[in-house]
């Protein structure tokens, strides 16, 4: 008998599970159920000025842990995107602080330096600290916050000024709250060998593997949509927009019954397994009656608030020559980061025509300050980004703002083990997948919505 595989979530994970089910089980009938209107969920590519101006993500990591090239690239060209993959300009990013932008350090890893020597004008870091002990960072599985360790060996001022704000542009969080093995799995590696943190930071870039003359990042011509779309279509899924699943039970012969639509005319369908590709929270409702106590571990997880604000500012508005820049939260400003698009996108640049900045704002504790009108936040937007960069901005031709309300997940230390012993005790047959378990980024979204694919490809296989 055919087997029924339901994705429950339309993001990219959630599209890259079923494209994965189409290459592993291609005898099945898959549904993807998305409670939006449209897929994509943080990817959703927008216009500004005559551009393409990503509303969510705007590219991707181009190389994946083991040199290859990253999940997200393999997606793409395997949903026949390969020609259309484009990489930004070779801009530098800078901080900005105290008045003024400075270069980032060469040779960091988000923000954490193997060489002191390269910080010269952005942190002094403490003297001495970080010395050989005689025994490895961390022990093995051992987890802390990000800050913990980088204050401990380094000092204040690098957490501050330069791990704080490269975890912020990610995140959107503080690093004295975020995971070390879930934003830097890498440094969390080496910590287990190596005895000061230079040391454990050089081994995971030599680990890295990256490939000279590879872009670090790439995106699509013509929008992330369309890496959405074209996943949609690859999959040969049928794709439920608009119906939210409601209840998950488990019958008694062990399949999964699952409850969508409206609750005046609810809809009921049966299915041999469920990949469940959602936030937290509503991950951990649908899993209350069937998996009570992986539910409570998943519901525990905390979400992060932003904005974006992009500004179309009028042709020949002169801009520093970078790719953007990053705000340290000391600051005190609303703005966290800004992306000088037609700068760093070149596939995006036309002569004569306006200059697109995009800024995003809000940090982790921060949702009561975005709590203003779209007009107020563009205010807010364009008021800072002139002081950041220290001129007076020519007013916007036109702009939009894009709420991300609780979009980033935060991942407190632990969130590896956690989320580990809330998928061992799930029932067969389901799977967890996405950014609120497995990290953010789209190439680990794909990368996670793939290994559930696998996960009940495997168990389905094993009842046959």
């Amino acid at each position: 008998m055919r087997k029924r595989i339901a994705v429950i979530g339309g993001g990219i994970a959630g599209l890259a599970a079923a494209v994965r089910l189409r290459d592993v089980h291609a005898g099945a009938e898959v549904v993807v159920f998305e409670q939006a209107g449209t897929l994509g969920g943080k990817l959703r590519t927008g216009e500004l000025g005559g551009r393409v101006v990503e509303r969510g993500a705007e590219s991707f990591l181009n190389g994946g842990p083991d040199g290859g090239e990253s999940a997200a690239v393999a997606l793409a060209r395997r949903v026949g995107l390969g020609d259309a993959l484009a990489h930004p300009a070779a801009r530098p990013a800078a901080l900005a602080f105290g008045g003024r932008l400075a270069p980032i350090p060469g040779g960091t890893l988000v923000g954490v330096p193997g060489d002191l020597s390269t910080l010269d004008g952005v942190a002094r870091p403490t003297s001495d600290a970080d010395r050989d002990t005689g025994r490895p960072l961390l022990a093995p599985g051992e987890d802390v916050a990000v800050g913990a360790l980088v204050r401990q060996r380094y000092g204040d001022e690098v957490v501050d000024r330069l791990v704080d704000p490269m975890l912020g542009g990610v995140y959107a969080g503080r690093a004295d709250e975020l995971s070390l093995r879930v934003t830097m799995p890498q440094l969390a590696r080496t910590a287990e060998t190596e005895h000061t943190l230079r040391a454990a930071v050089r081994a995971a870039q030599a680990g890295g593997r990256r490939v000279p003359g590879r872009p670090v990042f790439a995106t699509v011509e013509g929008g992330m949509s369309r890496l959405v779309e074209a996943a949609a279509v690859a999959s040969g899924a049928r794709i439920s927009a608009g119906a939210p699943v409601r209840e998950l039970t488990r019958t008694g012969n062990g399949s999964w019954l699952l409850v969508s639509g409206p609750v005046p005319a609810p809809r009921t369908e049966e299915f041999d397994a469920v990949i469940l590709a959602v936030p937290a929270k509503p991950a951990a409702r649908l899993l209350s009656e069937v998996a009570p106590e992986p539910a409570a571990a998943i519901a525990a997880l905390e979400y992060a608030s932003v904005a974006l604000a992009a500004m179309a500012l009028p042709a020949g508005t002169a801009l520093p020559d970078l790719s953007g820049f990053l705000v340290p939260p000391g600051e005190g400003t609303m703005v966290k980061a800004a992306t000088f698009f037609t700068t760093k996108w070149p596939h995006l640049a036309r002569e004569g025509g306006p200059v697109i900045v995009r800024v995003s704002l809000g940090r982790s504790g921060e949702q009561e300050r975005l709590q203003q009108d779209d007009a107020s936040l563009l205010e807010v937007a364009h008021r800072e980004l002139s002081g950041l960069l220290d001129v007076e901005l020519p007013a916007p031709d036109g702009a939009w703002v894009q709420r991300w309300g609780g979009g980033l997940p935060q991942y407190a230390p632990g969130h590896t083990d956690r989320v580990g012993a809330a998928r061992a005790g799930l029932p067969e047959g389901l799977a967890l997948a996405g950014a609120a378990f497995d990290g953010v980024g789209i190439p680990v979204c794909v990368a996670s919505g793939e290994r559930a694919a696998d996960d009940v490809s495997t168990f389905l296989k094993e009842i046959s």
